[in-house]
C-alpha cells in the first residue's frame, strides 16, 4: 500500500527544544513519472530513480504568520535505496542529502532540522546560523505577516487586516528564544493523509483556527 510506502522513507525531522509548533498534516504524494509537483512551484525530474515521495507537511502557525506548508522530496531507486533527498526553504528548495550520506538513519530515514519557528529544513542544524534574523524573527518580529494567503489558498481564503492583526497578537504569546538543541519527533500515524485531502482541508482548517483564536481572545471556553 501506498501509506506503507510514505512512511517506511519518512524523513526524520528534528526540532528545537524550544519548538511552539509540530505540524498537524502531512499530505503525500508518489510519483512515477517526472511532472510538476502538485503542491509546490517545481518541476520534478524522476531521473536515476524509481519514484519519489513529496511530503507537504502543514503547521497551523509559522512563527510570523497563520499557515504553514514546507516540502521535503524523498528519490528512491528500483533497489529501494534513498538516491537523493530535496528539502523546502523559505519558498525555494535546497539539497538536503549530505554527500556522504551521513544524515541517512536506519536505512531509511533522511535525516533533517526544522528551523526554529520557521520551518525551513536544513541537513546540519549549525547551517542555521548562517540565517541573519534567525533569533528576531521568534522575537520582536514574531506574528508580523498574519495569515498569508499563497497561490494554493488564492481564491479558497481571503485575509484582511483585522485578521492580520488577530493573529500577530496571538503569535506573540508564542515569542520564544531558540535552544539550537534538537530532538526527533515522529511523525505519527494520524497525521498523514493524501495531498489531494489535504488540499481540500487548507481551508477549513484555516478557517476553524481563526475561530480558535477569536474565541480565545472574547474569552470563550474552547
Amino acid at each position: 500500500m501506498d501509506i506503507e510506502i510514505v512512511k517506511n522513507y519518512a524523513p526524520h525531522i528534528y526540532y528545537d527544544k524550544k519548538e511552539p509548533f509540530i505540524p498537524l498534516r502531512v499530505g503525500y504524494t508518489i510519483l512515477y513519472e517526472s511532472g510538476i509537483s502538485p503542491s509546490f512551484d517545481r518541476y520534478i525530474e524522476i531521473k536515476d530513480t524509481d519514484f519519489v515521495i513529496e511530503y507537504a507537511i502543514y503547521w497551523d502557525f509559522d512563527i510570523q504568520h497563520l499557515f504553514d506548508l514546507e516540502h521535503i522530496w524523498v528519490h528512491i531507486d528500483n533497489k529501494g535505496n534513498i538516491v537523493d533527498c530535496e528539502a523546502s526553504f523559505h519558498g525555494k528548495y535546497i539539497k538536503a542529502l549530505m554527500k556522504d550520506r551521513s544524515n541517512i538513519e536506519d536505512k531509511t530515514h533522511v535525516r533533517l532540522y526544522c528551523q526554529p519557528g520557521k520551518h525551513a529544513f536544513m541537513p546540519k542544524a549549525e547551517y542555521f546560523y548562517m540565517i541573519p534574523n534567525m533569533y528576531e524573527v521568534n522575537d520582536e518580529k514574531a506574528g508580523i505577516d498574519g495569515l498569508i494567503v499563497t497561490e494554493i489558498g488564492r481564491g479558497r481564503y481571503e485575509t484582511n487586516e483585522k485578521i492580520n492583526k488577530m493573529v500577530e497578537r496571538c503569535l506573540r504569546g508564542y515569542r520564544f528564544k531558540p535552544s539550537m538543541e534538537f530532538q526527533m519527533k515522529n511523525i505519527t500515524d494520524d497525521m498523514y493523509v493524501t495531498w489531494e485531502e489535504l488540499y481540500v482541508e487548507i481551508p477549513e482548517l484555516i478557517k476553524n483556527k481563526l475561530e480558535e483564536i477569536n474565541k480565545k481572545e472574547l474569552g470563550i471556553k474552547i
